[in-house]
């Protein structure tokens, strides 16, 4: 234990007026029927133990996505979901296959469970190197979009990496689902060796709330229910459950404020560009930017000095990027006329 290095999840400091663009929370509110159904717990339905199979969430979940509810399970948050991953189908592996640029939680599984991250390299392009995971023998675990960078693979790209090796686990950690990239779902009924996982922290506006869902064969998602009821048999609330299966059922919501986000980190892209930032083609709620002139640190610093937090890391080859998530079209323009101070 005293070997770990664990996670540094993003600041979340309380300051009025503060334009918080570092961690990718979604911009929007949630579903009013979220709320409803959230609020309408309050009462008789915090008395009792919540359901711990989750089963009305797992049956929206099931439908919206064309699936049997054997295939869906439910965590405390997808960083609990890709836990309960690690522990229940990848612990006692030699490696795993990870991207050298990517969510900076994996690492730190593998360093508990005892995994030899196998980093491969992404192409100079940020782009994953898809031929470099398929002659790996390892087991792999993508985040589609992958983190910082939001560039996502097609379809065919995972059913490639699935088909390459049908007795390795590939693991699609859609995070950032619902912003433009192709979901690995349809690929379900192909390969029973891909499972999915996703939060509803992003997609759903519903970052406190702490819900995420795996998608898979019966047979994997058994294998994480085995180790939940081993740890923690009732890890969603009533209220969440509740939150979360209206959330999910609200497709209209969901059009809607998946349209605004998509339309805003148009505006926020192109006003970069203007700039003179490189921007990447991001699938996300977020955007990955480097200035042509100016050293990330130092732009960093000054929307910090201006109230407007980022996210910015220190390894060498991504040190003059910084990761900024989509906000209101009122914070993106607040952004970008600071930027615009700055730089003149």
């Amino acid at each position: 234990m005293q070997a770990l290095s664990p996670y540094t999840p993003g600041e979340q400091p309380r300051v009025d007026g503060l334009i918080k663009l570092n961690t990718n929370e979604h911009p929007l509110p949630p579903s009013s029927r979220a709320l409803d159904a959230m609020s309408a717990q309050i009462g008789e339905g915090l008395r009792r133990y919540p359901d711990p199979e989750a089963t009305a969430l797992r049956a929206a979940i099931a439908q919206t996505e064309g699936l049997d509810v054997s295939q869906v399970f439910v965590g405390n948050g997808s960083d609990e979901v890709i836990a309960h991953c690690f522990q229940a189908l990848l612990a006692g592996q030699e490696r795993l296959a990870i991207p050298d640029i990517t969510y900076s939680f994996y690492p730190v599984w593998a360093g508990l469970y005892g995994v030899f991250v196998q980093p491969l390299a992404l192409k100079p392009d940020f782009s994953v190197d898809v031929d470099a995971f398929a002659r790996s023998t390892a087991p792999i675990i993508l985040a589609n979009p992958n983190a910082p960078t939001g560039m996502a693979l097609s379809l065919d790209d995972i059913g490639r990496l699935a088909d390459s090796r049908a007795d390795r686990l590939v693991v699609i950690d859609e995070a950032y689902f619902g912003f433009g990239a192709d979901t690995a779902a349809s690929l379900l009924s192909q390969f029973d060796n891909l499972l999915i996982t996703r939060s509803l922290s992003k997609s759903h506006a519903l970052a406190g709330l702490r819900v995420g869902y795996a998608l898979g064969s019966p047979e994997l998602i058994e294998g994480l229910v085995r180790v939940k009821d081993s740890f923690n048999s009732y890890p969603l609330d009533a209220i969440a459950q509740a939150g979360a299966a209206a959330a999910i059922t609200d497709r209209k919501w969901f059009s809607e404020s998946t349209a605004t986000v998509c339309n805003n980190r148009t505006r926020l892209t192109e006003g970069l560009m203007t700039l003179g930032f490189g921007v990447c083609p991001s699938l996300a709620n977020f955007v990955f930017a480097t200035h042509s002139s100016q050293p990330g640190a130092d732009i960093f610093q000054h929307l910090r000095e201006h109230n407007i937090l980022v996210r910015r890391w220190d390894k060498p080859r991504i040190a003059d990027y910084l990761r900024i998530s989509v906000g209101t079209e009122s914070e993106c323009d607040e952004l970008l006329a600071c930027l615009r101070n700055f730089l003149q």
